[in-house]
């Protein structure tokens, strides 16, 4: 039977104290960082050569479906009554909201090296050390909003922007398209500075700290942030009926994105399942 993801300011206080102790187990048994070390390994963009499954591609939507499912997954083998919540970031817009609280995620760093000192997540606590990531740092790090250089999560019009287009995705499958739903949900948008990043990519911009780079897993916000991404591609699929995945089919030998991006019926690496396969899930959960 399909179990159900709610909204993360729905919780009640025991479902969100369930929630924090199965990610802290899940850490304590060191399952937590190999997710850290599949993210990095994934995260390989437009100028980087090789297949690119996580981002920038057609595939950014099914490779983090599957992994937020994995995640998942290792929560409810410690606490079946867990599942991965979702935060509407364009309802829950400031560093008060929802996630932020003291007895969930904890809040934003300290100025001084935008170290987390509140929440079940800092340091000092002793249950969240950074083991792996792109720098050598212990500690989780946020800085909501940007302080330095303040910006603002995305709206709900922005967010309305891609999902109104009906088209999937379109050649030549990168960060560089204009047009399609992944790349106008993704974020990478043209120009400079602040203006370039949108939607999901803001979100990680707008958390700062480790939420920046690849191992940006290492703050427990990520899934939360993805759960809503995963929805969204659900509320798309259910206003464009019939609309799938694309590429259908790879692009051929002497097309530049050749070997580089996944069709619908290849493999995502690392697990033995195709975007096709992962289009419809719910026969395993739901979002309230």
């Amino acid at each position: 039977m399909a179990y159900t993801r709610k909204d993360v300011g729905k919780l009640t206080r025991e479902e969100r104290r369930r929630f924090v102790n199965a990610l802290l187990t899940v850490k304590r048994r060191g399952e937590y960082d190999g997710f850290v070390r599949t993210h990095i390994r994934y995260f390989t963009a437009d100028g980087e050569n090789g297949l690119r499954p996580a981002h920038m591609a057609p595939s950014f939507l099914p490779w983090h479906r599957r992994f937020l499912l994995e995640l998942e997954r290792a929560l409810r083998r410690v606490d079946s009554s867990v599942t991965v919540p979702y935060w509407d970031w364009t309802r829950d817009r400031t560093t008060r909201s929802a996630p932020w609280r003291e007895d969930l995620l904890g809040g934003t760093g300290r100025r001084s090296d935008q170290q987390v000192t509140t929440g079940p997540f800092a340091y000092a606590h002793g249950n969240w050390t950074l083991r792996e990531g792109v720098t050598d740092g212990a500690f989780l790090t946020r800085d909501l909003g940007r302080s330095h250089d303040p910006i603002q999560l995305p709206t709900k019009s922005e967010l309305e922007w891609a999902l109104k287009d009906p088209v999937y995705d379109v050649a030549p499958w990168d960060s560089t398209v204009t047009k399609g739903f992944r790349n106008k949900l993704e974020g990478w948008g043209t120009g400079r500075g602040s203006a370039s990043w949108l939607n999901h990519n803001r979100v990680h911009r707008w958390i700062g700290g480790v939420m920046l780079g690849a191992a940006s897993v290492n703050d427990p916000v990520f899934w939360l942030h993805h759960a809503f991404i995963d929805l969204q591609w659900t509320r798309w699929q259910r206003r464009h009926r019939g609309a799938r995945y694309l590429p259908a089919t790879p692009p051929g030998p002497g097309n530049a994105q050749h070997g580089r991006i996944i069709a619908r019926h290849q493999k995502l690496p690392p697990w033995d399942v195709t975007p096709d396969e992962l289009e419809d899930m719910s026969h395993i959960y739901r979002y309230a």
